[in-house]
């Protein structure tokens, strides 16, 4: 009993420590969990290299990986929509209405795993083992984050659904707002996590990059869209910052 209120009263550390057990089972776990990417060789794309291909990757086991993945690196994200659907809610529904948010959330992101799945696959179709695919990938994410539509959509995280207090329109309501919010960070962030998982090795090292760059443009504050480099690097400052005061340059003296 002691450990449901404090899982009630804290879900901030709770989705922190989920983020920190997915990372941990992507970086140490068994193929057979489809946490790491098998990659078919063949003399040109057909329909018995497709069949190979899914095969040695099932379509389930490939949404296993990149429910992971997005468990992994999205979590961390939903810190302040979750305090403020607390806020919103009644104290006996807190529980119940972060849990849908997370659930409404994971959907928006499980059903764009889709066509980023079919993307990969037909890059392994076509070029297998190469980086061509990813380096592509990687110019049309930096082109995105250069774009009005990109500035956009984390405009539009930031803001957040009123709820109703009472009845299944209370449930209803945090489902929604889950997968609403879900769908701004889809729109933001689609074009780096297409990236780690067309790499054919280090996809992991470029999965952590990647979340902080996430993590560290959802801290930004709005702005208005337009054509622009923004390297929306806030947490990395902070990060620094934080070091700087922490562990300070000898013979450094403060006022």
């Amino acid at each position: 009993m002691k450990q449901f209120r404090s899982l009630r009263s804290s879900p901030e550390a709770v989705l922190i420590s989920l983020s920190a057990v997915t990372w941990l089972l992507l970086l140490t776990g068994p193929a057979s969990l489809g946490l790491k990417h098998c990659h078919v060789s063949a003399a040109g794309p057909s329909a018995a290299s497709l069949a190979m291909l899914l095969r040695m990757n099932p379509l389930s086991t490939q949404l296993l990986g990149w429910g992971l993945m997005v468990v992994a690196m999205m979590l961390p994200k939903l810190l302040v929509p979750i305090q403020v659907l607390r806020r919103q809610s009644l104290k006996r529904h807190r529980l119940v209405n972060s849990v849908l948010f997370v659930a409404g959330y994971l959907t928006t992101w499980m059903l764009a795993g889709l066509p980023i799945l079919a993307v990969i696959i037909a890059a392994n179709l076509l070029l297998p083992q190469s980086y061509v695919p990813a380096a592509a990938a990687l110019i049309v994410a930096l082109i995105w984050q250069c774009s009005p539509l990109k500035q956009h959509f984390l405009n539009r995280g930031h803001e957040h659904q009123i709820l109703v207090a009472f009845g299944w329109r209370a449930f209803r309501g945090a489902f929604t707002y889950g997968f609403r919010h879900g769908l701004w960070c889809v729109g933001a962030g689609w074009a780096l996590m297409l990236f780690p998982m067309l790499l054919p090795q280090g996809h992991n090292l470029a999965m952590l990059a990647m979340t902080v760059v996430m993590l560290s443009e959802h801290l930004e504050n709005p702005r208005f869209p337009k054509w622009e480099f923004n390297p929306r690097l806030k947490l990395v400052r902070y990060l620094v910052a934080q070091w700087r005061i922490r562990f300070p340059a000898p013979g450094f003296k403060g006022a």
